[in-house]
């Protein structure tokens, strides 16, 4: 379970920023509550960008789950959220990133991101072997085929390489975590309403620093 905790480190760090700077709290520090991704990850600049990294077989990222998505429903307007399937240079965790890419290539993340969370970590359902993640996306009503052929496709593919790619950028030990705009990763443990705070207190970080410029 060390990747789990390693990983909630983080996530607890990116949001700690923010908490300490609008409730009065002590300001987060540089190498002890978050520390910067070398380099810096492209954004869109036009916002300042909010990054997820999780794993569907993680019971931290499935705790977590609601709580940012409650956070995600009342984005401000000058915030953008996206997740990352993380990708660890073993590969075991690729067939969730498929699925995570699978899903968003059918339009279905909406209707089954959370699903999947629950189906793995309630219904203890092994979605990593195909043959039972065929019968259960046909259980909700997918058409198993076109889910195939998209499993299987180019684009998805090009789009778990991607991910592999972002999940060593970035520098991650474990999930989940949280990168604020390509340049924070957290450090600081926390329960998950303190790591919401947080992560409004970096991108308010992030915001002076775009005025400052």
């Amino acid at each position: 379970m060390r990747v789990w905790r390693g990983g909630l480190v983080a996530v607890v760090a990116t949001f700690g920023l923010c908490l300490a700077l609008g409730a009065g709290a002590v300001e987060l520090k540089q190498d002890r509550d978050f520390r910067l991704v070398n380099p810096p990850l492209a954004t869109d600049m036009k916002k300042i960008e909010v990054t997820e990294f999780f794993w569907y077989g993680c019971p931290h990222c499935f705790d977590f789950e609601p709580v940012l998505a409650a956070w995600v429903r009342k984005l401000p307007a000058d915030v953008s959220f996206r997740r990352v399937p993380t990708i660890f240079p073993n590969d075991k965790w690729m067939p969730g990133a498929r699925l995570y890419y699978t899903l968003e290539a059918m339009n279905l993340l909406e209707k089954l991101h959370s699903e999947v969370f629950r189906a793995i970590h309630v219904e203890r359902q092994r979605l990593d072997d195909e043959k039972v993640l065929l019968e259960w996306v046909a259980k909700k009503g997918v058409d198993a085929k076109r889910f195939s052929e998209t499993w299987s496709s180019f684009g998805v593919q090009s789009r778990v390489q991607q991910a592999k790619e972002i999940t060593q950028a970035a520098g991650l030990t474990g999930v989940p975590a949280v990168m604020v705009h390509g340049k924070y990763l957290a450090l600081t443990p926390g329960n998950y309403e303190e790591l919401v705070g947080n992560i409004d207190q970096l991108v308010a970080r992030v915001r002076a620093e775009s005025v400052k410029k």
